[in-house]
């Protein structure tokens, strides 16, 4: 397994600091739909012996989730397949993507209280008339509704017309969690929230590019038995978001690595007898108390994070 990380900025200081504590692999947020835009990522990277391995966030495909007026969606299928293009010609192994409606990851609280007065995010869904979005650049959640049986059909009509795409450019497509994992949020349904939907995503292609972002803390909120979930889609996973959360999909908050109900040597044990040997990051880490910073995304909790992964990979490895 090669650690990584996304850093937040992604400046010299950081990935400094990143090839220090051992990261090996980095990952960006959308960087722009011209293939110079990504190698530009990609030298930045390079410049500190780190390798660009994923991008994910803010890809371009609302109208195809919805599936909305074929003007609309034909647009975001010239971008997607122009953005693999890129990536597979920049030699960027992986697009991380969800396909959650109208949103990304949503939190109601910023700053519940964690160890020594770290804080870290929350969800509640009794409060989630009040829930707000993370970042600035994530559009408003859109009012239109969407049921199940609707998502699946864009699904498979995405993955056939990206799949074949991915294949020729040699970039795998990793399906991430609906974050919260819920059966449906402010009318519209979610079907990525548990280890079955999973097993019926992978049943839609055969395609090897077909594949999995592993996220331990959504999987963790959905209720599975982590270990058991990273075997039975074992197979398929890509890329894997090493966190922990405590509570359910209608209500939890994150935890340090080494502060959660995850058995988390397990869940590497189980990763490597997988065969699992891709990019693991953490995500989401807590705030430490005085530090400036997007919440779940400041670099003290990371690096500390760093040091945990780093003692489980090596502690694991006979």
């Amino acid at each position: 397994m090669r650690l990584a990380s996304v850093l937040t900025p992604l400046n010299d200081e950081n990935l400094r600091l990143a090839a220090q504590c051992g990261v090996t692999d980095i990952v960006e947020r959308y960087p722009g739909s011209e293939l110079v835009d990504v190698l530009r990522v990609k030298a930045h990277v390079e410049k500190f012996g780190l390798r660009l391995a994923a991008i994910e966030g803010y890809v371009p495909m609302e109208n195809l989730i919805y599936g909305r007026d074929e003007a609309a969606c034909s647009t975001e299928l010239a971008a997607m397949k122009a953005l693999i293009r890129h990536l597979g010609e920049a030699g960027v192994p992986i697009l991380c993507y969800n396909f959650m409606p109208g949103t990304d990851w949503v939190r109601t609280r910023l700053d519940a209280p964690e160890r020594g007065g770290a804080t870290v995010t929350e969800f509640n869904l009794a409060e989630a008339e009040r829930a707000i979005s993370l970042s600035d650049d994530t559009p408003e959640i859109a009012e239109d509704e969407i049921d199940a049986e609707t998502l699946w059909a864009n699904l498979e009509q995405f993955l056939a017309e990206l799949l074949p795409a991915a294949e020729e450019a040699g970039v795998d497509l990793a399906m991430h969690p609906d974050d919260p994992p819920l059966p449906s949020f402010r009318g519209k349904a979610r079907i990525m929230n548990s280890v079955e939907n999973f097993e019926r995503l992978i049943t839609l292609s055969d395609s090897p590019r077909n594949g999995i972002c592993f996220c331990q803390g959504n999987f963790a909120a959905m209720g599975a038995d982590i270990p058991d979930a990273i075997t039975r889609l074992g197979p398929r996973i890509r890329y894997v978001h090493f966190r922990d959360v405590t509570g359910t999909a209608e209500h939890f908050q994150e935890t340090f690595h080494d502060n959660g109900p995850t058995d988390m040597p397990a869940a590497i044990r189980a990763y490597r007898a997988a065969g699992f040997d891709g990019p693991i990051r953490p995500d989401h880490v807590p705030q430490f108390a005085g530090e400036p910073g997007e919440p779940g995304y400041t670099m003290q909790g990371r690096l500390f994070a760093f040091g945990y992964i780093r003692a489980l990979l090596q502690v694991t490895e006979n």
